[in-house]
């Protein structure tokens, strides 16, 4: 009995191990935020995974906290994030259940910008011509990190101006209307942007260090996801969008096109490299 009982044990251990792997899912629940940097960063890695072979299906999120308590839960697998700076709280408060996949871009900077016509280059000029500006810094969405460094500078530098919260499309229509007269403006502004593309403008110098330096954009998964999805991991590593890139699809938006045209468009100009990251897709 106990060799019958010995031979079923090293059977069962044997049809164990030649069991297959469990297959990878191919399809990848995917966050973004609605905003012109991470848009097109989220567009092209979709193609590229659905390119290899996967269903991506997007979710679109108003802002960090409920996209990262998404993520942390499961309820999507994978999101670009600044998690250095613009999202640092964010990824603090749920990395213990979160991993970085992989970094995706490189250049990200934000701080207050006026028109180069406008002769300061410096924070610290702002009081001295806070009439010139009608006393206000023109910002965008309460809750953004911009407008959380730009509050931060308003207090370390002891400005006298006020921020204003808005919209992104607020401050640009504002932006748009001051340059068109050649008027004094003062605005809460990024790269990448249209915006800076479009218009002159300039950062004023910032020698206390209240905004961060360029950030970098990081894939980032609910914890696992790379070990459960090795091959889709490998594809999502193989996409790098330079940032003037990206700023080069929003200016196309601006003019236009919508974002899965202007995707598309720097996908066809980009064959070549497309050529490359193919080589990652294959098993």
């Amino acid at each position: 009995m106990k060799t019958l009982w010995k031979a079923l044990c090293a059977a069962a251990m044997i049809g164990v191990s030649i069991l297959p792997a469990r297959a990878e899912e191919k399809t990848i629940t995917m966050g973004t935020m609605s905003w012109e940097d991470l848009t097109p960063i989220t567009g092209i890695t979709k193609k590229v995974l659905e390119d290899a072979g996967y269903t991506v299906k997007v979710t679109e999120f108003s802002e960090w906290g409920i996209a990262y308590a998404a993520l942390a839960k499961g309820d999507i697998q994978v999101l670009t994030s600044q998690t250095d700076y613009v999202a640092q709280d964010y990824w603090d408060k749920n990395k213990n259940r979160l991993e970085k996949i992989s970094p995706v871009s490189h250049g990200l900077y934000q701080g207050v910008a006026v028109p180069k016509y406008v002769p300061i280059d410096s924070l610290e000029q702002l009081n001295e011509n806070a009439d010139k500006f009608s006393g206000k810094i023109i910002g965008i969405e309460p809750g953004a990190g911009l407008m959380r460094d730009t509050s931060n500078a308003v207090k370390d530098y002891g400005l006298k101006l006020q921020l204003v919260e808005g919209s992104t499309a607020a401050m640009t229509a504002a932006l748009k209307s001051a340059y068109d007269r050649k008027e004094w403006i003062a605005v809460t502004i990024w790269e990448p942007s249209w915006m800076v593309q479009k218009y002159e403008v300039k950062y004023l110098k910032d020698p206390k260090g209240v905004f961060p330096p360029p950030q970098s954009y990081y894939w980032i998964g609910h914890k696992g996801f790379s070990a459960e999805n090795p091959h889709a991991r490998e594809v999502m590593a193989s996409v790098y969008v330079p940032i003037a890139d990206i700023t080069a699809i929003n200016g196309a938006v601006n003019e236009g096109k919508t974002m899965d045209q202007a995707v598309q468009d720097w996908i066809g100009a980009h064959a070549d490299l497309i050529k490359r990251w193919e080589n990652i897709k294959k098993n």
